[in-house]
């Protein structure tokens, strides 16, 4: 039987996966910034969703998931490499704290290049702060435990859907964040707009620091790897057997003339909060995907896509800034010519700026990765 992983090897499929989320990410964005004149609904309408239009949003589907559970995950091998839980608390509460104040200001103004914002936009690096503040506190739970709350979470928050309280009140304000994508105002020129409900996103981020043993230096690579594929595959079984009883906790799913279109209508789950079928699907090919980055050791474009997810937070606000730079360019340069934006005529044109783009941002992103992985002495450089 083969030695351990080494741990580098371990955290390189960790980067790749979390840098091939990413590139879907950008990809997504990339829509968002330049095809928005065609918006898509959530879950999507497929009568007049394209295949190409739904295969791209779906691939995006994998970003919030995937980044979520190895958040988790990493703060587990962060607790392993220092002093435990206290250190792992202390972290997650500090860089929690962090990413909340980021996406107030940073993150917030490079979607709306607005000061002062009339809205703030609640969204991804929001639930993974929020998370991260809850799992500061989940991480003394024995591990038992927090994998029943995790379990808890992420398979029964569906069972709340129908609960709604007062518009305004106070008590629907903390509903939103938790549960309910919506709007709180907080004054008369300023809304916060919730688009990333927490509750099912807590539980993403304990599973995944609940998985971390399995990552250990004193666990054999054959045995983690299929952990791996039983969990993966476990989800996946789970996803088409739910889905395939038209039942809990999602929009359900309809035979179309098109054998396409039905296919397209089975696999259109709700993310705004995600559903237990959105995670089921996304977590369970997050974790084969891991499992075969782990296996493919260290080529060439494993090595490319851990440099992307190695330097994750850089990236994220780099290609914000870029994207909201390349629309406001477009817009002086073309004008408005899809009614009140911006915008390429199809799919196939966001593919291509999605494939160029990391070409670009490449470079920067190495720089930063290596800066992180040269200066430790520089504290402030690991909450990026």
């Amino acid at each position: 039987m083969p030695d351990a992983v080494p741990l580098r090897q371990r955290l390189l499929s960790i980067d790749a996966l979390r840098g091939l989320v990413i590139l879907f990410m950008l990809l997504d964005h990339v829509r968002e910034t330049f095809l928005l004149h065609r918006q898509v609904s959530d879950p999507m309408n497929i009568d007049s969703t394209e295949p190409a239009l739904f295969i791209s949003r779906t691939l995006a589907h994998l970003c919030a998931p995937v980044f979520v559970l190895l958040t988790g995950l990493s703060a587990w091998l962060y607790g392993q490499k220092y002093q435990g839980r206290r250190d792992v608390s202390a972290f997650l509460f500090k860089r929690g704290l962090f990413l909340v104040v980021l996406e107030f200001t940073l993150v917030n103004f490079a979607w709306t290049f607005q000061l002062p914002p009339s809205v703030i936009y609640l969204q991804v690096i929001w639930a993974i702060g929020v998370s991260m503040l809850a799992l500061a506190a989940l991480v003394w739970l024995p591990r038992p435990l927090l994998f029943a709350v995790a379990i808890a979470l992420i398979a029964g928050h569906n069972l709340l859907d129908g609960l709604h309280l007062a518009p305004g009140s106070m008590l629907q304000n903390g509903w939103a964040i938790l549960h309910e994508r919506s709007w709180i105002d907080v004054g008369d020129s300023l809304r916060l707009r919730i688009t990333y409900p927490v509750l099912p996103w807590i539980g993403v981020i304990a599973l995944g620091y609940g998985l971390g043993p399995w990552f250990a230096n004193d666990v054999r690579p054959a045995l983690r790897q299929r952990y791996l594929a039983l969990a993966g595959v476990a989800a996946l079984v789970g996803f088409v057997l739910l889905r395939a009883l038209n039942g809990y906790g999602e929009k359900p799913w309809q035979a179309y003339d098109s054998d396409v279109q039905t296919l397209m209508s089975f696999f259109n789950v709700t993310k705004y909060p995600p559903s237990l079928l959105f995670l089921a699907l996304t977590l369970g090919m997050g974790l084969l995907l891991l499992l075969a980055f782990e296996r493919a050791g260290h080529k060439r474009w494993i090595g490319m896509l851990a440099t992307f997810g190695a330097a994750p937070m850089f990236f994220y606000l780099l290609h914000l800034y870029v994207l909201k730079v390349l629309y406001v360019a477009c817009v002086a340069l073309f004008g408005l010519n899809q009614g009140s934006y911006f915008g390429v005529d199809g799919i196939g044109a966001v593919w291509l700026i999605a494939l160029l783009l990391p070409i670009a941002l490449y470079p920067p992103v190495r720089w930063f990765a290596g800066l992180k992985a040269r200066r430790r002495d520089l504290a402030w450089l690991k909450y990026l």
